[in-house]
């Protein structure tokens, strides 16, 4: 897997401060796309362990919330593997941070993913510029949705982390 960034300290991706890790390779190539560098999937630099040691050591900062995987999409089919195991990585080592993550794909597409039961919150949905609301809280268009991943997966049907 590829990424553009590791960004500290986010307040935009996410509920309190966050560890953001940008990933390279998306397949939507939604028109509008706040980050189109992040497209090429072959773009960016290797995930190796020296960003992972990174990763780690900025969610273990007490101040830091969790972590958030964007993109480009993290649920790109060459990111998938990867993605989840650092998420399961997380939930194991650092039990009291959230993982987020933003996709392209909707629910009905990645529920049935092995790794999804790793993720306390999935932003699902193209971005759509005509749909785009600046007052929207962590989505850029309104088809977006912001789902508690643990209580739609737990009720068979997609649970609502906040209400736009």
């Amino acid at each position: 897997m590829n990424y553009h960034n590791i960004t500290h300290d986010d307040m935009l991706n996410g509920d309190g401060l966050r560890t953001v890790l940008w990933t390279a390779g998306c397949t939507h190539f939604c028109d509008g796309c706040q980050n189109p560098e992040t497209w090429d999937v072959s773009g960016g630099i290797e995930f190796d362990e020296a960003a992972e040691k990174e990763l780690f050591d900025g969610l273990k900062q007490e101040h830091i919330s969790g972590v958030t995987f964007s993109g480009g999409d993290p649920l790109h089919p060459f990111n998938r593997d990867e993605i989840f195991a650092l998420a399961k990585k997380i939930k194991e080592e650092l039990p009291s941070k959230t993982v987020w993550l933003y996709t392209g794909f909707l629910w009905e597409e990645v529920k049935q993913l092995e790794g999804i039961k790793y993720l306390d919150v999935l932003i699902d949905g193209e971005f759509k510029k005509e749909l785009n609301d600046n007052n929207l809280c962590w989505i850029g268009s309104s088809n977006q949705r912001i789902i508690d991943v643990q209580k739609s997966l737990e009720k068979d049907e997609i649970v609502l982390f906040l209400e736009q």
